[in-house]
């Protein structure tokens, strides 16, 4: 998002966080209601354009945001989406974006309550990585020939009691309504949201051999420093790396690895 979206999402996260300080707000059903709207939007194109269009009053698209949901969900979520239509967009798809990410949001704020967050995006990387070394898996997740109950189903039996309750229900929202997105990216993204609810960064580490509880606590503190965050690890082995590790901090990339030294010293020879 930019200018104008990037500060309406700034704003609704805030008004998000105020309203689910109160114990008495059920932040999964504001999920689930949120999620609905999401869905709406997603699905009502000509909606969604009344309700950016900055001609229009920011009150005015408040009340018929009242007046189409008002009476089917919570009052808490209605309010939020009230807020939501009276904030400038750069563009309508924009909107959609951000109450979705209000719903995993809530669903977050749900597992910090319930103290499971961190288990949660220990989850996400893990359901991930089984995703990219299955291409079967993937494919059935991915297949739009088979309807969001079918793939709602075969979650229930991969996640089922083997996984927190916020994991299966973030993994099954984006697997029936992936929204144009792949699955990698969208698995990303909430990890990267639930990150954020602890202030702090992720870092992916790939390494030969698993890292012991020494390495994990020297590796963490070196990067925290650097970044001026809290760093969460997201480990994976895999025996191609030959040795060292490779870490990825969003889209920067530390290279360490045997392999990657020999890829380099081949592509210097080249030269």
């Amino acid at each position: 998002m930019n200018g104008a979206s990037r500060e309406a999402l700034a704003a609704a996260r805030e008004r998000l966080d105020a309203l689910t300080d109160s114990t008495s707000v059920d932040a999964a059903q504001l999920a689930d209601e949120l999620a609905a709207v999401t869905a709406l939007l997603d699905r009502e194109a000509s909606l969604r354009r009344v309700l950016t269009d900055p001609a229009q009053a920011g009150e005015v698209k408040a009340q018929l945001v009242q007046r189409l949901i008002g009476g089917q969900v919570s009052g808490s979520t209605a309010d939020l989406v009230s807020g939501l239509v009276r904030s400038r967009w750069s563009q309508p798809r924009d909107l959609v974006d951000a109450v979705e990410e209000l719903a995993n949001g809530a669903d977050l704020i749900a597992a910090e309550r319930a103290g499971t967050l961190d288990d949660v995006e220990d989850e996400l990387f893990r359901f991930g990585r089984i995703v990219s070394s299955n291409p079967e898996l993937r494919a059935a997740l991915t297949n739009t020939a088979l309807g969001g109950e079918a793939k709602a189903q075969l979650l229930r039996r991969l996640l089922g009691g083997r996984a927190q309750v916020t994991t299966e229900r973030l993994v099954t929202r984006l697997v029936t309504a992936p929204r144009g997105r792949s699955l990698e990216a969208g698995l990303e993204s909430l990890s990267r949201l639930a990150a954020e609810r602890r202030n702090r960064l992720v870092a992916v580490v790939t390494s030969a051999v698993p890292l012991s509880d020494g390495q994990k606590r020297r590796l963490g503190g070196a990067l925290t420093k650097l970044y001026g965050r809290p760093m969460h690890l997201n480990l994976d082995v895999d025996p191609e790396v030959l040795g060292g590790i490779r870490v990825q901090v969003g889209d920067e990339v530390i290279n360490g690895s045997i392999a990657d030294r020999l890829e380099d010293a081949r592509r210097r020879l080249a030269g």
